[in-house]
């Protein structure tokens, strides 16, 4: 698969997916720890695609960065969070942890065994449908290029009144064709390989 960001960046792209994906995919599945909001769930069920979408299998434990990309962040938990500092009202320890954008990037990270840097951005402009801002192309880029990762998984998610949208595209340097592109498979604890 070849697109513009392979080479303007020098990247190569192993797998993607995206939310809302073509055809029936269901509805997003809750993420425990997560309440209120459906934008950390939207980010680990594409992540979780995408990984999934590796020809070979998920890969090994490993050197994977993972970044977020998100002009919008999660709304739905900043707003819950300031209805919830009006008088008389109780703010839940929930909301506070998942406010942060790294918690369900440490999640993910976890599940997976991803042991790369955990990075959340703002890009310049919010990622159309189905779209990676190039400020996310540019910083994946810089983490390959300073060998703080082996590979980049990348979620570019916006929330909007219908819920939201993300895309998702693991990445690594051009590789020559010779070189095979996955590791041992792996699977995510209580998870069958497919």
């Amino acid at each position: 698969m070849t697109t513009p960001a392979d080479h303007t960046h020098g990247l190569r792209i192993l797998a993607e997916a995206r939310r809302p994906a073509p055809g029936p995919a269901g509805p997003v599945p809750p993420l425990p720890g997560f309440a209120t909001s459906g934008f950390n769930p939207l980010v680990a069920d594409t992540a979780e695609r995408c990984l999934r979408a590796l020809p070979g299998g998920p890969p090994a434990p490993g050197r994977t960065a993972l970044l977020l990309a998100s002009a919008s962040g999660d709304t739905a938990t900043a707003r819950a969070i300031a209805h919830s500092a009006e008088p008389g009202q109780r703010t839940g320890p929930l909301l506070f942890f998942q406010s942060n954008p790294n918690a369900v990037l440490g999640h993910i990270a976890a599940r997976w065994g991803l042991t790369g840097p955990l990075v959340a951005i703002c890009p310049a402009e919010a990622a159309a449908p189905g779209q990676v801002p190039a400020d996310a192309y540019e910083l994946a880029a810089l983490l390959l290029a300073d060998g703080d990762a082996d590979r980049v998984l990348v979620v570019a998610a916006e929330q909007t009144a219908d819920g939201g949208h993300a895309t998702a595209v693991l990445l690594t340097d051009v590789l020559p064709e010779d070189t095979p592109l996955t590791d041992t498979p792996l699977t995510a604890p209580g998870i069958r390989p497919s």
